[in-house]
């Protein structure tokens, strides 16, 4: 297998130095160039022609998230964001996630040692390179139209990780406010997932929040599990957040959450989405098991068919769907049988 090429673009020569002397450690990562603005990386894509972009948000002559829209309307290729606005700017990272870059890493604080700097930037940068990216114009959503009556027993999972903002926002904003209880495990930061719900909850026309303990499962509301300390799980109708190590390496994990919910003996949904890896696939498998109808994304829609793959080898999806038909699709399966339900294009 030949190596990732990359692209480094960043204004600070400091910095350029240092994140291609990251990456050039990992010997299955070429760094083929750097640029020190979006102007100069222009240029050097095309002649260059880099499997992977890691783009600064701060640079002269054009904003990161300006050149990042140019990329994905007229040249779409994977592009890993590393910026000190990845840290303390939520808002600016998720709206490159939503732009369409696939991952964000934040640039080390000061006085961090060089060799401790950017852990996880090569690993991201392999994964990028095996990713699906899209034009940006074929992104449009449409919000959910005519009559709607959610079953209110009813109980949605949902699990996503790398492409996962996209994806959650194209169903999301697509969900009627009398949508099922949904609860939902993004692999995410900490410091990402409060102003992720925010974001959600504007563009939807459910109620969107970060989950807290002890939270009541509501149609019309849908919650994200938090970043970082804990895991999400339902018991009793209600969120949990629970103290424990991570699993399949994460925190929180889609497989809590789903073997959480396959054990509510309620009627339930179970959706897997793109991402890295196989979390999520066991727990899929307890839901459909349990009687739940699981739907997954399929290869073509995703940016990184990897949690999708393994449930589907693992026999725990039913039915494997574009990302634009899902949100039809979860309704349809969480509909209220005396109601009306909708028809899958």
């Amino acid at each position: 297998m030949s190596a990732v090429t990359v692209l480094v673009v960043d204004d600070s020569a400091t910095m350029r130095s240092l994140i291609s002397a990251v990456l050039r450690r990992d010997p299955e990562i070429n760094v083929v160039g750097t640029a020190a603005d979006p102007l100069e990386a222009r240029t050097k894509i095309k002649a260059l022609n880099p499997d992977v972009i890691t783009l600064d948000v701060e640079m002269p002559n054009m904003n990161g998230l300006e050149f990042l829209e140019k990329i994905m309307r007229l040249r779409p290729m994977p592009v890993v964001m590393v910026s000190t606005l990845t840290q303390a700017g939520t808002d600016v990272t998720l709206a490159a996630l939503e732009v369409g870059a696939v991952d964000a890493v934040a640039k080390p604080a000061p006085g961090v040692p060089a060799a401790e700097a950017f852990g996880d930037l090569a690993e991201k940068v392999k994964i990028a390179a095996r990713s699906r990216v899209r034009p940006l114009e074929d992104r449009a959503v449409k919000g959910h139209e005519g009559a709607y009556h959610a079953d209110p027993d009813h109980v949605l999972a949902i699990g996503s990780s790398t492409g996962g903002v996209e994806a959650l926002l194209t169903i999301l904003s697509a969900f009627p406010a009398d949508c099922p209880a949904t609860v939902v495990t993004q692999h995410m930061p900490a410091s990402f997932t409060r102003s992720f719900a925010a974001r959600l909850n504007k563009v939807s026309a459910a109620t969107v929040s970060e989950a807290e303990d002890g939270a009541r499962l509501k149609p019309g509301h849908v919650y994200i599990a938090p970043g970082g300390e804990a895991h999400l799980a339902v018991s009793g109708g209600r969120c949990r957040l629970v103290a424990a190590d991570p699993v399949n390496g994460h925190r929180p994990s889609v497989d809590v959450l789903f073997g959480s919910v396959a054990q509510l003996g309620r009627p339930m949904t179970g959706v897997i989405l793109t991402g890295m890896g196989k979390d999520g696939a066991r727990g899929l498998l307890a839901m459909r098991q349990a009687g739940a109808r699981t739907l997954g994304q399929d290869e073509a829609s995703c940016v990184v068919y990897g949690m999708p793959r393994a449930a589907f080898e693992l026999g725990a999806v039913e039915r494997q769907l574009p990302l634009s038909r899902m949100a039809p699709a979860i309704l349809e399966s969480c509909a209220a049988r005396s109601g009306a339900p909708q028809t899958v294009a």
